[in-house]
């Protein structure tokens, strides 16, 4: 089996062959998933071999169509209409579960294998209480009395930390955060003690501390029930921190194999070697400072503030969140700043007030001395078009109904550009973010996650802004795509003498790409300084414990010093 359009064979390292004593209990066996006539290939996965064994964690790396989603629906029985298993077997303690009826794989979901999944929001049921859900998976398979149920329900949100399990259990799944959602989805993956876990990328939205806490929880786990647990990642940080065995696959095809050590220290294929390489070290390099315009700063805000009010019902009284608390910076001409964090620090709302997405509730944010922080009307329309804003998800920040071309030709239009010049000028900013011009006659939808990020990016440069906002604008990217768009990102800021505030939860990414980082803790700037700095010698504890947290941070060391030997 070779490599598609490479001819490069696959590595397969001694450690891969050598496991556990006794029967793996998943075994896939040349598994081949055919792909709806029309398709970018004939093979979704192209004869794929895994076994994993109780107690065993193997990860699957890959970038998005590389076939590790569609490997895990396999397994799971949950593959769309439109595929087909072309060949190959998967056993589940030797029973081929392509052989078995639908109500037999009923049966096993949940029983004998359980998946998380990558976005716990879209998985869980926003109309019913968390602990109703648990509840159902026992309902489903006729298990327990209701009082029972209840009372398992309570013992699961209690052991994978839920801190106060009674009111998790009472609340619907809007009103957790991110990494207690997904707790929920572990509970009810936990609930039934299933033989094998499946885990498709269940980490790659959180924060870096969020995310160290449920990979923690799932090898906990998974030590504490023997299970065996497939892990599905394109982020060789996580695979670094959690693998025994690893499996990377690139278009459906299995190019290296070995244990977590093998492949992450000696990487045999070349597309293995490019996806390590590609992962931000976390290393920052100096970088020169910005020289100061003597007329002051690009942008300097001054305390900025913005409270949030939130009503509870009829009668109730009306509860404020303090988002962002007297905040402080400047930006120069040609900086990038990172503004860091996890989740609910306020990052996204200083962006937001930045761009005058929402109004501050206090503080000033002035643009060339002048205060925007209050303007209004045709003065508020016309700061727009310094600032520009790149947000996280392109594919919800993008019309779907529109072509490209106008998506990104609407803005110079709104401001009185004639249309055959903002439409000729859509096409070059499109070749200028390494797309073809010929991308402005299709819409959205046709395009992959970087190429829309890039569509947005082309969309921002439109108005030939002076700031460009970039708010989580790589977060959920493959790690590969991911630096292809910091890379742009740079390039643009040479190409236009751009400034940049990014704003991110990886402060991998914030290490490559920033010059001077401002790190957020609940609505609060707690400590701001160069990359290096920060990076090097961090002085506040919470900024340590961001560092701290970065999944592989240990073994990526190691690697780095096996390169530079």
């Amino acid at each position: 089996m070779n490599t598609i359009g490479t001819g490069e064979k696959p590595v397969i390292h001694p450690g891969s062959l050598k496991r556990p004593e006794g029967e793996p209990i998943v075994r896939i066996e040349k598994l081949s998933i055919a792909l709806p006539e029309g398709a970018d290939r004939v093979f979704a996965v192209d004869r794929l071999s895994i076994d994993i064994h109780p107690g065993e964690i193997v990860c699957i790396v890959g970038e998005s169509g590389s076939g590790k989603s569609m490997s895990a629906n396999a397994l799971m029985g949950l593959l769309p209409d439109l595929v087909t298993v072309a060949q190959g077997r998967i056993l589940l303690g030797g029973e081929n579960l392509l052989k078995l009826s639908a109500n037999a794989l009923y049966d096993i979901r949940g029983r004998r294998v359980a998946m998380i999944f990558q976005e716990p929001m879209t998985a869980l049921n926003p109309l019913m209480k968390v602990s109703a859900q648990i509840e159902e998976v026992f309902e489903a398979h006729g298990l327990l009395t209701t009082r029972e149920r209840r009372q398992r329900a309570l013992d699961l949100l209690e052991e994978v930390g839920l801190p106060d399990p009674q009111r998790a259990a009472r609340s619907y799944p809007f009103q957790l955060s991110g990494g207690q959602r997904q707790r929920v989805m572990i509970a009810m993956a936990l609930a039934l003690e299933p033989e094998v876990l499946i885990a498709d990328e269940p980490t790659t939205a959180l924060d870096v501390t969020t995310q160290a806490q449920i990979l923690d929880l799932i090898r906990r786990l998974q030590r504490t029930h023997n299970m065996a647990v497939m892990f599905i990642t394109h982020d060789f940080g996580v695979v670094a921190e959690i693998a025994d065995q690893v499996t990377v696959m690139q278009h459906g095809q299995v190019v290296e194999q070995g244990t977590a050590d093998e492949v992450l220290l000696s990487p045999g294929h070349s597309y293995t070697r490019k996806l390590i390489a590609a992962i931000p070290s976390g290393m920052a390099n100096e970088r020169p400072a910005k020289e100061k315009n003597a007329t002051g700063p690009l942008l300097h805000v001054e305390k900025l503030s913005k409270t949030y009010f939130m009503g509870s019902g009829l009668f109730g009284k009306q509860r404020q969140v303090h988002a962002v608390k007297e905040v402080s910076f400047s930006l120069e001409r040609g900086e990038t700043l990172g503004i860091v964090g996890e989740s609910g620090s306020g990052k996204s709302s200083v962006g937001r007030c930045l761009v005058r997405l929402q109004d501050p509730s206090g503080g000033h944010i002035l643009l060339d001395g002048e205060d925007i922080a209050t303007l209004k009307g045709e003065a508020l329309r016309a700061m727009r078009r310094r600032i520009q804003m790149v947000f996280q998800d392109p594919y919800s920040s993008l019309n779907p109904r529109e072509k490209v071309g106008r998506i990104i030709a609407s803005g110079p239009i709104a401001f009185g550009e004639d249309n055959a010049a903002a439409y000729k000028e859509a096409e070059r900013l499109l070749e200028l973010v390494g797309l073809d011009a010929r991308a402005a006659e299709r819409y959205p939808h046709e395009f992959s996650g970087g190429q829309r990020q890039r569509i947005g990016i082309a969309r921002a440069l439109a108005l030939k802004p002076e700031i460009i906002v970039a708010d989580e604008a790589v977060s959920a990217l493959d790690v590969s795509i991911q630096a292809q768009v910091l890379d742009l990102l740079e390039e643009l800021k040479r190409t236009f003498n751009l400034s940049l505030v990014f704003i991110t939860h990886d402060l991998r990414v914030a290490a490559k790409i920033c010059d001077r980082v401002l790190v957020m803790q609940t609505g609060e700037a707690v400590e701001m300084g160069s990359a290096r700095t920060i990076f090097e010698n961090p002085q506040h504890t919470y900024t340590r414990n961001l560092i701290e947290a970065i999944p592989g941070r240990a073994k990526e060391a190691r690697i780095a010093a096996l390169a530079s030997a």
